[in-house]
């Protein structure tokens, strides 16, 4: 092999290692909190509530990988503010810096909580890597104060030195019941590079996306266990499965009467 191509290589298998290290020191200091905010899902799902996700920017990634998703199931809704998330246009109309600035608006949170219907009963997960921004925490506040649980996944013990940005002085790990760290550094970009300042390689997508389904996956067999029936969407592309398109529409429409409140 060519001596560059080793090289070029020798990054791609430091980000892979980090990446290792996170999901090693998930799965060996996170296990608890993990099994924590699955029962209390459990029971929201069991309820026939609704386990709400909401997070800004990249923390919208696990928000879309855990429902609407094959192998996912009902329970989980999915709040995604467009324009807290939909920056790929880089500038212009709804660009980044557009972005940076709307995430630290306070009071923003709360005109968003306004547009649904909450239950006690119900849970908020909240996903941000430094827990700091006012939008997340408005939101946790506003969670609190209308009885809801709430399970927060981010880099807390990175962040616990860092101060909030917000006017309660609280970050979002301080509003939780239960936090899930990612086990990510504060920088979370992860890999140096010769001749430049800043880190390439983030990693803490990597460690939500793992902790999203190490919790969803306990969720479903504590609610299996129970006798709970889930509504799993199916793989619908796969030859030869004939009911699988059955299956689909089955969890949509459940989908649609619950969040339909019926």
């Amino acid at each position: 092999m060519p001596i560059k191509q080793q090289e070029n290589h020798m990054l791609a298998k430091q980000w892979l290692n980090n990446t290792r290290e996170v999901m090693d020191n998930i799965e060996n200091t996170q296990m608890d909190a993990i099994q924590k905010a699955a029962e209390i899902m459990a029971d929201t799902i069991e309820a026939e509530r609704w386990v709400h996700t909401f997070g800004c920017g990249h923390a919208t990634l696990p928000i879309e990988e855990m429902y609407p998703r094959i192998g996912g199931f009902v329970g989980f809704h999915p709040m995604i503010e467009l324009p807290l998330t939909f920056f790929t246009r880089i500038t212009g109309e709804m660009g980044v810096r557009q972005f940076v600035f709307l995430e630290r608006v306070e009071g923003y949170g709360n005109e968003i909580m306004k547009s649904y219907d909450f239950d006690k009963r119900d849970t908020m997960w909240l996903i941000s890597h430094s827990g700091i921004n006012n939008v997340n925490i408005d939101v946790a506040l506003e969670a609190r104060k209308q009885g809801m649980k709430v399970i927060v996944m981010g880099s807390a013990e990175a962040f616990s030195d860092k101060e909030s940005r917000h006017s309660s002085g609280k970050k979002i790990f301080d509003l939780a019941d239960v936090v899930i760290d990612s086990c990510v550094p504060a920088v979370d970009a992860s890999v140096e590079l010769k001749n430049h300042k800043d880190k390439i390689g983030p990693v803490s997508t990597m460690a939500f996306v793992s902790i999203v389904w190490m919790t969803i996956t306990t969720v479903a067999e504590i609610l299996a266990d129970r006798g709970v029936k889930l509504y799993i969407h199916p793989s619908h592309n796969v030859p030869g499965d004939t009911t699988a398109r059955e299956r689909l529409d089955e969890a949509l429409s459940e989908y649609k009467r619950r969040i339909a409140g019926v």
